[in-house]
């Protein structure tokens, strides 16, 4: 049986992506991996090996021997999480990425997808509309690795054939995991807020527009992609990927339709001059043209979602 392995499984996209794949392709088909030494309550349906994406030859061996031919590589440091760490986060995001594609490179590995993100765009890029081709010149070190990974990736295609596929994720909102230190996660955490009563405050300014994705798009995008004919995969960087923007206040608007005491201030801190070098909205029209890419949810099915299916237990349990 040919084995598809999640490297970073317990993360926001990892859990969704497994269970999803798992659906698809069977319980035994689909291994999911990842740092924690137990594997994560959602995934103890199928296989779970505890890995290290820094321990190469580990990753190599296990890969080799357990017949894996299909690799998501999701581990990362994310945006501010990583400019807490910029050596650590360089080290992981992109050493991880080396093992993955040398083993595609020597055949052991078939097709490998790898996420991308609108970190790697900076204040020079047009944000509005950002185009699938344009100036990039991220001043994250988030950014910075995505950006050169992006590089790595479409060398590896052009030189050695490696079937290499990935996504320029914006901001994904899930109401199965946590906030996980991204700079979009505010809009993440503010559903938390709102159904525990409290007033939210935002890290970024009211106005900031920045472009987000419901994870059941993200997902079924990433898996779409997957099973794309190589011959409708055009770019080998990565593809720009649009589902809604918004603003902080105009997701808090939606929310008072539905929680209308809810209330949010704003008190910007670091993560602001991050999102200021980021798009407002995204170009996706190459995603759309050659796969067939579409959107299901907007602002107001993602808020009406969110609100019902948020469990503010899981926040409770971790704050104690």
């Amino acid at each position: 049986m040919s084995k598809t392995l999640i490297i970073g499984a317990a993360g926001q996209i990892g859990t969704e992506l497994v269970l999803e794949l798992r659906n698809r392709k069977g319980t035994e088909a689909v291994i999911a991996g990842d740092l924690k030494e137990s594997c994560p309550e959602a995934l103890r349906g199928g296989p779970y090996v505890q890995m290290d994406a820094l321990k190469r030859e580990e990753v190599r061996n296990y890969i080799i021997e357990n017949g894996v031919k299909e690799v998501y590589l999701l581990a990362a440091l994310l945006s501010a999480t990583a400019e807490k760490n910029p050596a650590f986060a360089w080290e992981l995001n992109m050493e991880g990425l080396f093992t993955i594609l040398d083993l595609a490179k020597e055949g052991h590995v078939e097709k490998i997808f790898w996420p991308s993100s609108i970190a790697v765009f900076g204040p020079t890029t047009p944000q509005i509309n950002t185009p699938q081709l344009t100036i990039m010149e991220p001043t994250t070190v988030y950014g910075i690795s995505k950006q050169t990974g992006e590089r790595w990736c479409e060398y590896y295609y052009n030189n050695y054939g490696v079937d290499v596929r990935s996504i320029r994720y914006p901001g994904l909102i899930s109401y199965t995991s946590l906030p996980g230190g991204g700079t979009t996660d505010y809009a993440v955490d503010i559903f938390y807020q709102a159904k525990l009563g409290n007033e939210f405050s935002c890290f970024l300014k009211e106005d900031t527009a920045l472009p987000m994705m419901y994870m059941e798009d993200a997902i079924r995008a990433t898996i779409e992609l997957m099973e794309a004919p190589k011959e409708k995969i055009d770019i080998r960087s990565s593809y720009n990927l649009s589902g809604c923007s918004f603003t902080p206040k105009e997701i808090a608007g939606e929310i008072t339709k539905h929680i209308p005491d809810f209330k949010i201030s704003y008190a910007p801190d670091f993560r602001q001059s991050i999102a200021d070098t980021w798009p407002g909205s995204i170009d996706d029209s190459q995603a759309r043209n050659q796969w067939g890419w579409k959107e299901r949810f907007n602002l107001e099915m993602l808020v009406k979602t969110m609100l019902e299916n948020v469990n503010v237990d899981l926040l409770k349990t971790i704050s104690s």
